[in-house]
């Protein structure tokens, strides 16, 4: 069964229509959406050409279970970098605050008005000593979200206060002179 990518344009969205992930497309809908039911996003960017993309694709977003764990959750929102590079570009700085690095695919969890509350790249089906699976982050967030939204929501703001400070230049408190 088709999800809402089935009459996109981007072939990296089309490569996503057949997952039982009930994908939305970068909009003002999915927000609405999220906002309507409450619940935070889950927004996966990534491109076509991208070989990690492609295994967390089949690895997950293919997988029934865990999209019934997402789409229970979450607005899943899928975002090509390619036809989005605004949206890529604001959502990996707060992937490399948040967590030091970044690429693709990424994953972002955001509240419904967009601000991102957690963020990573690649997440494996099995966790390992270096990180956790992509349902176990699924699962904890999702909890989050329903037991403390409240501290998702702070911390949300943090990010964004700390992401504008870091993106604003300094401003001289005078104009420079030479010396005289």
């Amino acid at each position: 069964m088709p999800n809402r990518l089935a009459d996109a344009t981007s072939p990296y969205l089309l490569q996503h229509a057949g997952n039982p992930v009930d994908w939305w497309p970068w909009g003002a809908d999915a927000l609405a959406e999220a906002e309507r039911r409450g619940v935070p996003l889950l927004i996966s960017i990534g491109y076509s050409a991208c070989h990690w993309c492609h295994v967390m694709a089949h690895e997950s977003f293919e997988d029934a279970d865990v999209a019934a764990l997402v789409n229970a959750h979450f607005v899943p929102v899928k975002v090509d970098r390619e036809e989005h590079p605004d949206v890529d570009a604001v959502y990996m700085r707060a992937t490399q605050a948040l967590t030091g690095q970044g690429g693709w695919p990424m994953t972002v969890f955001a509240t419904p008005q967009g601000r991102p509350f957690f963020a990573g790249t690649y997440f494996p089906p099995e966790a390992t000593a270096a990180q956790p699976s992509f349902t176990q982050v699924v699962t904890a967030l999702a909890e989050a979200w329903d037991e403390r939204r409240d501290e998702v929501l702070a911390s949300a703001d943090g990010i964004v206060e700390q992401l504008g400070a870091i993106n604003t230049l300094p401003v001289a408190d005078a104009a420079p002179t030479c010396g005289r």
